[in-house]
């Protein structure tokens, strides 16, 4: 009986790494980009290791457009353990329908964000901002927030990272 739970367990174990691994070589091959003037498209090989899983949801209901961000990389540097930081990343509708940032997902609860909530006309810049709380980290650290709008390739992953130093 032992025997047979064990071989169990093992091979439960066994199609667990197997399938994490296929995930893992689906989303590298699916997510390599750049980011263009003419559309947006990221480079997802920033992701964190502890970043969950995000499913693709509609950025909302409007006609899809086009838009290129300012960056989708930032780095704080050193930053004292406590400071409250943030950063305004833009975003230019380079597309012929209003660019509309239905939401604004951060990676986990250290990441507030704040966003441009009408639609961007064509032409027309808006703004995400990511506010930071490092009060629970030291060292080095790298954060995400997915912005869901209404482009082709949505969510952007918009990341950041900081060097945490003690107080």
């Amino acid at each position: 009986m032992k025997k047979t739970l064990s071989i169990i367990a093992l091979s439960i174990i066994g199609f667990g790494l197997v399938s994490c691994k296929k995930e893992e070589n689906k989303v590298a091959s699916e997510s390599q980009g750049t980011l263009s003037s003419d559309s947006i498209q990221y480079d997802r090989s920033a992701h964190i290791a502890e970043a969950p899983a995000t499913e693709a949801a509609p950025a909302s209901n409007q006609p899809l457009t086009t838009a290129a961000l300012s960056e989708s990389n930032f780095d704080f540097g050193k930053i004292k353990k406590g400071d409250k930081v943030e950063h305004v990343y833009e975003i230019t509708n380079t597309g012929t329908n209003p660019l509309v940032i239905s939401e604004v997902k951060p990676g986990c609860g250290c990441t507030a964000p704040d966003f441009t909530k009408d639609p961007i006309l064509p032409g027309k810049k808006g703004k995400i901002t990511l506010h930071f709380d490092s009060s629970n980290f030291d060292g080095n650290v790298q954060k995400y927030a997915d912005v869901f709008v209404n482009v082709e390739k949505s969510p952007i992953k918009l990341t950041f990272t900081a060097d945490i130093q003690p107080k």
